[in-house]
């Protein structure tokens, strides 16, 4: 880790957990995880966060950076978090309202507690470089509507990672799946974000937790006859996914795993042949695949299922190292195998970076 010139706050909230870095300028750094946290979970955001303010036990930082799912259009990569820039993340909720109604509210408890700048950090930007060729939805242009991308902090800190793992096959063409509540896959060409498999919000690609995923525009259209907004939006982003692929039993990977049912069974065979599916469409766009990354909670805590989306990939080079993906080792492909990487998600490092930054830049 690169040392730090002052102590930064890095908040990472998401849609299930809520984690915490804080950085001293002395270099060090101490890490917390909040779990189950959100709208319908054990614990709200607030209380996370009151656990946050209380564990840092007189630790002041000097600067706080912010993960925000969704930056909307702005191509920067974070932003100072004044009124202005409240206001216009506000005008957002819609299109992440697992999101950022707790990212908002993180920097609300923050700025009741510490009198020091505060930065959002999006997780939409790592996606600026997709070709209009993955950035365009078959709609009418006229409707303002695109391919935004998610999970860019993570993505970016795996692409700084690759380099060091991989040599000059950094550059190859690169899947990364991110999967985890929340889930996504980034194809990388030359460590830049090519096409991604979540499209206008968070709630599109392949299923998660109570994510659907893509779904028949049919499908939308008479779930809109039948719910008004409210309802729909609940079932769109609370009730679909894992949760109801295991006709109700959970939303949550390591308890489908844990389970004996036969719904639990039939939601992650499902859901790893939805991934092995985003991957073949990823190498079908670019003419093959030289490596593949897991990472996110599934991604990295998994090793079965890790297993069950890479057996049936070895007509496209890949096989598994078992012992390796047991261990849940950094490279767990066998030998003779393309490159299959296991790396822990680190979006504290990069939201750390990203706010040292900026403060670079207005001092």
């Amino acid at each position: 880790m690169a040392a730090v010139n002052r102590s930064v706050l890095a908040i990472n909230s998401g849609s299930s957990s809520l984690k915490a870095s804080l950085f001293r300028a002395d270099g060090t750094r101490r890490d917390w995880r909040y779990g189950q946290v959100g709208p319908h979970a054990s614990h709200a955001y607030a209380q996370a966060f009151d656990a946050l303010l209380k564990d840092l036990e007189g630790d002041v930082p000097e600067a706080i950076g912010h993960r925000f799912v969704h930056g909307g259009e702005v191509a920067d990569a974070a932003r100072v978090l004044d009124a202005a820039e409240i206001e216009r993340l506000r005008g957002l909720i819609p299109l992440a309202p697992l999101h950022l109604p707790g990212n908002l509210l993180g920097v609300e408890l923050c700025r009741a507690r510490f009198d020091v700048p505060q930065m959002a950090c999006f997780d939409t930007a790592f996606h600026h470089t997709l070709p209009e060729l993955a950035r365009r939805l078959p709609i009418p242009q006229t409707l303002g509507m695109r391919r935004t991308g998610f999970h860019g902090l993570n993505y970016a800190h795996i692409a700084s990672r690759l380099p060091s793992l991989l040599g000059e096959g950094a550059r190859g063409r690169i899947v990364v799946a991110h999967l985890g509540s929340g889930a996504s896959l980034c194809l990388l060409e030359n460590l830049c974000s090519v096409d991604t498999s979540m499209g206008y919000t968070p709630a599109g690609g392949i299923p998660m937790g109570t994510r659907s995923g893509d779904l028949d525009p049919g499908v939308m259209l008479e779930l809109a006859r039948r719910h008004d907004h409210a309802a729909l939006s609940e079932l769109v982003y609370q009730q679909m996914g894992l949760l109801a692929l295991s006709d109700q039993e959970s939303g949550d990977m390591a308890a489908l795993l844990a389970s004996n049912s036969d719904s639990a069974h039939f939601a992650v065979d499902y859901f790893c042949r939805q991934v092995r599916a985003a991957i073949g469409g990823f190498a079908a766009k670019a003419g093959g695949i030289d490596a593949l990354v897991f990472s996110g909670g599934i991604g990295e805590h998994a090793p079965q299922i890790r297993a069950r989306i890479c057996e049936p990939l070895g007509f496209m080079g890949f096989a598994l190292d078992a012992e390796a993906n047991q261990d849940n080792q950094t490279s767990i492909h066998a030998h003779g195998s393309r490159p299959v990487l296991r790396i822990t998600a680190n979006e504290e490092d990069v939201i750390r970076e990203l706010v040292e930054s900026l403060l670079g830049v207005a001092s």
